[in-house]
């Protein structure tokens, strides 16, 4: 496997995963994908300032501002100032938000995963989940995957 591949591999598992995610009515009101990057840059890199999360996303800083105060303001996000520098803002998780995200996160995603593998049947599914948390425990950090996914019933699948 090369680098292009790796990142063609990640791009389509992030549709994948949006596709989860707008098929599950209790999210509803989901975040804008570069919300939830910003959010997911927070996570694997807590007490980060807003010029770090800018570097390491890509995205305005104006927009990461924004992000930022739009989940702080839904009690999902917690900022301080750094006491080494006055100026700079740091982030992290609210204390709880990942408990939050267990209880009502746990989204299925065998349906839309189905709906990129052709052919696909309940049992190939399956292979391929199994193949992607292998992945994710050598790749994620534990902290960030608390859970394992929830399953589709495979009658639903394929």
């Amino acid at each position: 496997m090369n680098a292009v591949e790796v990142y063609l591999l990640g791009r389509k598992l992030m549709k994948i995963a949006e596709a989860a995610f707008a098929a599950d009515p209790a999210h509803g009101r989901g975040l804008p994908t570069s919300v939830r990057m910003v959010l997911v840059d927070i996570s694997m890199h807590p007490e980060s300032s807003i010029g770090e999360i800018t570097t390491r996303t890509g995205f305005p800083q104006s927009h990461v501002s924004a992000s930022v105060t739009r989940l702080r303001d839904e009690g999902v996000l917690k900022t301080s100032i750094d006491p080494g520098d006055g100026r700079r803002t740091l982030v992290r998780l609210a204390p709880g938000f990942s408990e939050r995200v267990t209880r009502r996160s746990a989204i299925p995603v065998d349906k839309a995963l189905a709906a990129e593998i052709p052919g696909a049947n309940a049992e190939r599914v399956a292979q391929t989940i199994e193949a992607l948390e292998v992945a994710a425990d050598l790749v994620i950090p534990r902290a960030l995957r608390r859970t394992r996914p929830t399953s589709t019933p495979a009658a639903e699948v394929g």
